[in-house]
């Protein structure tokens, strides 16, 4: 069988496994993890899943970072176990042009405690104020073609454990944050102006804050990616976060379960656009979100097969006037909810943003919801901004079961319905519906939930 690549990725070798029904304009196939030009052994050793205490000065940053810097473009930089040792520890890291970071399976890569080594100027990580944002991340990809973070190893941020000299993890100042605050913490990995970027089988867990942040790139392919952090005590912990001018994005084959959003794209400035979000599982978190910023506009979305098992929230797409813009063009298709309090939440009133007010209203429309199942009871929310900055909506074949209650917020809500089941209750304020629904059992969910997987670590 011929062998092809993405559109311009040298550096991540690429099987024919091919996606169809996408709208990222890219021809994605699976990736295949490139040869090695640099083997790093552990030497650290676990016990339960931490490193000793008496080892959190023994950094492994210099050497990975002079192995990804000397490395060649096509490449892998592979961390691996040595015996019974199995951990490297590390501060921020800079992913280089064509080059693969890979975790061979049984290995941990964990994220030093020290805000120190993140701080952006003095003293500005590990603390709680209204500046900018004031700590790198773990892993950087900046302006660079072809990168990647590969393998069956983990990344295990430490959102849950005391940074270095203090008695406060990077989740409790998230927490003291509240309301107004800022906290100081790292993100595990972001990538700005990375095209081509690729994520592939990787597990990241415990970040102090997002996990993943894609910006002002084109091409990102995530494929097998798990992420597992807590639900509960992990605040602003997203899974992945594409958004702010960039395009051709999919996320596919992956399982994410976080204490935040799932997935949110962020269509601040620049948007976001042709992105495919296809055969994944969600399990706790906020979500598949869309939103808060989209007054950069959001368009040209496809999610499809799609489970998601007892998030806080299901579809949601959110905005308010002080961040609105436009959101259309967005297909949700072959989508099974359970257990989620709110299972359908399309809200143009997003409050957790902080003010309402502002003179970017948003407008939602061109949203189609098509083969969705929703079974456990919760609240559906269609909420328009105003009269003239409605939610649209098609409905086609949407229906809930099961014997607990349902409850609805409607209003500056347009219905367009096909002739397929649906047994929603569409009354509301300022809400017109058009079109005929059809009798017919709802699509069947029984096979559609998976177990989150185990790790081999």
């Amino acid at each position: 069988m011929q062998k092809k690549r993405l559109r311009v990725s040298a550096a991540l070798l690429l099987t024919c496994v091919p996606l169809t029904r996408a709208q990222d304009t890219r021809h994605v196939t699976e990736p295949r993890i490139p040869p090695a030009c640099a083997s790093l052994h552990a030497q650290l050793h676990t016990t339960n899943g931490r490193i000793a205490p008496t080892d959190e000065l023994k950094l492994d940053t210099a050497r990975i970072q002079h192995a990804l810097d000397t490395c060649g473009k096509g490449h892998a930089v592979v961390l691996h176990t040595a015996g019974p040792a199995n951990a490297f520890l590390s501060g921020p890291l800079h992913l280089r042009d064509g080059v693969a970071l890979v975790l061979a399976r049984g290995t941990t890569l964990f994220a030093s405690r020290d805000p120190a080594l993140y701080q952006i100027s003095p003293g500005s990580c590990g603390i709680v104020n209204q500046a900018p944002p004031g700590c790198h991340p773990l892993l950087s990809a900046d302006h660079v073609t072809g990168a990647g973070v590969m393998g069956d190893g983990v990344i295990d941020g430490r959102g849950g454990e005391s940074l270095l000299g203090q008695n406060v993890t990077w989740w409790q100042l998230a927490e003291q944050a509240r309301p107004n605050g800022r906290q100081q913490v790292p993100r595990i990995l972001v990538a700005t102006d990375a095209n081509d970027f690729t994520l592939y089988r990787i597990t990241l867990k415990n970040s102090p804050n997002f996990h993943v942040v894609y910006n002002h790139g084109d091409g990102f392919t995530v494929w097998g990616l798990k992420i597992d952090t807590p639900q509960r005590g992990a605040r602003n912990t997203d899974g992945v976060d594409p958004g702010d001018g960039s395009s051709n994005i999919t996320i596919t084959h992956s399982y994410i379960r976080t204490g935040d959003d799932n997935v949110a794209l962020k269509g601040g400035t620049g948007g976001v656009r042709n992105v495919s979000i296809l055969h994944n599982h969600f399990y706790w978190g906020h979500g598949m979100s869309i939103g808060s910023e989209t007054f950069g506009g959001v368009s040209a979305i496809r999610i499809q097969e799609l489970s998601l098992d007892g998030p806080d929230n299901g579809l949601r797409i959110k905005s308010n006037a002080s961040r609105g813009g436009l959101v259309h063009d967005v297909l949700y298709d072959d989508v099974c909810i359970r257990n989620s309090p709110n299972p359908l939440f399309f809200d143009t009133g997003y409050t957790a943003a902080g003010t309402l007010q502002g003179d970017l209203p948003p407008t939602f429309k061109d949203i189609t919801l098509k083969n969705i199942a929703i079974s456990g009871g919760g609240k559906l929310s269609f909420n328009g901004f105003s009269s003239a900055h409605r939610i649209g909506i098609t409905l086609d074949n949407v229906v809930t079961s099961g014997s607990q209650p349902y409850t609805y917020s409607i209003q500056h809500a347009d219905f367009d319905i096909a002739p397929a089941p649906m047994n929603l209750n569409l009354s509301g304020i300022d809400t017109t519906t058009s079109g005929k629904a059809s009798p017919g059992p709802s699509k069947d969910c029984a096979a559609k939930f998976a177990p989150f997987p185990q790790s081999s670590n």
